[in-house]
């Protein structure tokens, strides 16, 4: 049985790398963002107090995020965190929440995390990703959908995105370097390097 958080900033790809670790070791994927999602489609009063949040690229109050994922792992053996925890006052409820084997820290430098998400596009009809450098100045889906610049994606926004997971974020890592539990990955590699790494490591966890 493992326990392991994912860590990363936006871009990084955790999601990525999330299914594919849930695929080869069977690890319940857990997301806060996912959650949020969720609660904010279904207009949930959780999902409307997110919203507010999220609209102004602030994260969710601690509090609220920390009595999510309390539910959500408080009958599992094993486990995978993708988005929690983000701060360190999470990291610290945590630790009296449940014990983690390992942290997998996922790093890109930041410059080429803005052209990752600045150049995403999404398919409006179908929802598939793409990126400008791939387009070949096409404009849209191969289901025939028209590609979309999410408001998320935008310059301005993935700046302050990054930005907040400097200034609330970075500090989980000499946390977690402390306790001898950070495993860093480098995300720029290709998509299966990256888990191949990924996975080397945690087979190696006892």
């Amino acid at each position: 049985m493992k326990k392991i958080i994912l860590l990363g900033p936006p871009g990084a790809g955790k999601g990525t790398q999330a299914a594919k670790i849930k695929e080869e070791f069977g690890l319940p994927h857990i997301s806060t963002g996912d959650i949020f999602r969720a609660n904010i489609k279904a207009r949930t009063p959780l999902g409307i107090l997110a919203l507010r949040y999220i609209d102004k690229g602030r994260l969710v109050p601690d509090e609220v995020t920390i009595e999510i994922v309390r539910d959500a792992i408080r009958n599992l053996d094993s486990f995978m965190l993708d988005g929690f925890p983000r701060t360190l006052a999470q990291a610290e409820a945590l630790e009296s929440i449940s014990d983690v084997d390992a942290v997998v820290n996922i790093h890109v430098d930041s410059a080429k995390l803005m052209k990752r998400l600045t150049g995403r596009r999404v398919c409006a009809s179908c929802k598939a990703t793409y990126h400008v450098d791939m387009l070949d100045g096409g404009d849209a889906c191969e289901c025939g959908g028209e590609l979309i610049h999410r408001d998320d994606d935008k310059p301005e926004t993935v700046e302050k995105r990054l930005a907040v997971y400097e200034a609330q974020t970075r500090p989980l890592i000499e946390f977690y370097t402390a306790r001898g539990k950070l495993i860093n990955i480098d995300g720029d590699a290709p998509v299966e390097r990256v888990f191949a790494d990924i996975a080397a490591a945690l087979r190696q966890l006892s």
